[in-house]
């Protein structure tokens, strides 16, 4: 999970706290100038980007990469420079923060790019609130299977519940899924389940009233 800017500086050592606000000033700084680098020429932040698990611990990188791209208002083409050029945790934070990013669904092909990987850390961040949000039907289906073909946990499927809710072609491809699953002799994943339960359609009579019972006949009359 990201941390705020709040949370870091609570952890933070205070060399990191002062690299940290060092890059982030560098940041809003670049989001504040009009002009544009060229086009060999990354912006200062970008390299501090790269340096966020050296400077502020592995364990808070993920955060404080997702802090520098929101203060820089990051455009798609510094997003996509930083995917393509980074590491897999470089990629991973870029992908965890494209939600809050203003970029459309511009940064789909990056999207898609994780899920054909087999890093299961860069499918988990790749499947988040951007591709619940952008990814059409049937990509968002392959993103599903592809969480549990390579045993993602679907509980990092963003608006799962949502998503898959009535969705028969889903229910249809986890069907089948399972099916190849059982005739190899492998285990049907749990997580499958779970996911086929969603897809059932809502109950659309479960907030209606009860049928009003028949009055009762008349008893009968000693005339009747």
């Amino acid at each position: 999970m990201l941390k705020s800017r709040k949370e870091l500086d609570a952890e933070l050592g205070g060399a990191a706290r002062a690299w940290l606000d060092e890059a982030l000033a560098e940041a809003a700084h670049d989001a504040a100038t009009p002009d544009a680098p060229g086009p060999y020429t990354s912006p200062p932040w970008e390299l501090r980007y790269a340096a966020a698990g050296r400077q502020c611990g592995p364990e808070h990188a993920d955060s404080v990469r997702s802090l520098l791209l929101v203060e820089a208002r990051a455009p798609l083409s510094s997003v996509t420079r930083l995917y393509e050029q980074g590491t897999a945790a470089e990629r991973r934070a870029v992908l965890l923060t494209l939600h809050r990013l203003d970029l459309g669904s511009t940064a789909l092909p990056l999207v898609e790019d994780a899920l054909r990987a087999n890093d299961t850390r860069l499918v988990a961040a790749a499947v988040g609130p951007y591709a619940a949000d952008h990814l059409d039907p049937h990509a968002w289906r392959h993103a599903v299977l592809k969480c549990l073909f390579t045993e993602v946990p679907v509980a990092a499927v963003a608006r799962l519940d949502d998503r898959a809710r009535g969705d028969a072609e889903l229910a249809r491809m986890l069907g089948d899924f399972a099916d190849e699953r059982t005739a190899a002799g492998r285990a049907v994943p749990e997580d499958l389940r779970t996911v086929l339960d969603l897809t059932a359609p809502a109950d659309n009579g479960a907030h209606q009233a009860p049928p009003t019972a028949a009055p009762a006949a008349p008893a009968p009359t000693e005339e009747s």
